[in-house]
């Protein structure tokens, strides 16, 4: 029996916490920017391709973003929620080393360099 590899997805809202993100994981993640917000179209097909995939969610502890968890929470019931500590308010102005705290106690591989 071979391993399977486990395919992980973290989804963020901008393309700055993207690349925050990609500097930290040392593990292939595809990571998705939905821009602050989800349509219709776009959130049935994210749905149809991370069907089988771990979901992660990570997101700004302000407004806007726990509006955003709500919806994908409705969408994601299986999804992880991973959260940045709310003083931060933004992922991207977290510093990396909580970042990849979060991340790795979600079981996500980072550099060590971050920890």
């Amino acid at each position: 029996m071979g391993i399977i590899e486990v395919e992980k997805v973290i989804i963020v809202e901008g393309r700055s916490d993207k690349r925050k993100i990609e500097s930290i994981i040392s593990e292939p993640v595809e990571i998705i920017c939905t821009n602050g917000t989800l349509g219709t179209a776009k959130l049935d097909e994210l749905i149809d391709a991370l069907y089988d995939k771990d979901v992660y969610i990570l997101v700004d502890s302000d407004e806007a973003g726990e509006k955003l968890r709500r919806q994908l929470r409705r969408e994601f019931p299986q999804a992880e929620h991973l959260y940045i500590d709310k003083m931060y308010r933004e992922v991207a102005a977290a510093p990396k080393h909580h970042i990849a705290v979060v991340l790795l106690s979600a079981n996500i591989d980072v550099h060590a360099q971050y920890l």
